[in-house]
């Protein structure tokens, strides 16, 4: 009887990682093309007044090596002010910081944004105070504003 009810409690828990609500990667379909997604999510960063610090084309740099890749794109952005703040309550913070988007499309055409859900960090990083909590709350709606509004035709 005891091994029936671990198996079911490690069932369950399996069960749970399917999920979307928690999971630690957030996937938005977006509704135009690879090249279009980028210049509105980049549009969007620049109007929101956050720092655009890096656009890194993946499929330009296997290129540059013979190799080929689908088109991926990693815009990288974010808020020095509550990144500083963030890295004040767990320096290792900075692995994750700025914030980054990858646009990838694959072989069909359809283009997807794909974040890390800033809420996984305060695991992560073991976050427990409460500002800094608040903040990566706060970026969560920002990257999901962001990919949602980029999305759209």
């Amino acid at each position: 009887m005891n091994k029936l009810w671990i198996l079911a409690v490690i069932g369950f828990a399996l069960l749970g990682c399917e999920t979307k609500k928690g999971s630690f990667l957030v996937h938005v379909q977006s509704h135009n093309t690879h090249e279009v997604s980028i210049a509105k999510l980049t549009d969007l960063i620049e109007e929101q007044r956050l720092t655009l610090f890096e656009i890194i084309d993946h499929t330009a740099n296997a290129k540059k090596v013979k190799m080929n890749l689908k088109p991926e794109t990693v815009v990288v952005f974010g808020n020095p002010k509550m990144g500083t703040i963030l890295m004040n309550c767990n320096p290792s913070m900075g692995v994750d910081l700025p914030l980054r988007i990858l646009i990838s499309t694959d072989y069909e055409g359809l283009t997807t944004f794909t974040y890390t859900n800033p809420e996984y960090w305060s695991l992560k990083h073991n976050i427990k105070d409460s500002n800094c909590l608040a903040i990566l709350n706060k970026a969560s709606m920002a990257m999901a504003d962001l990919s949602n509004k980029a999305s759209l035709k």
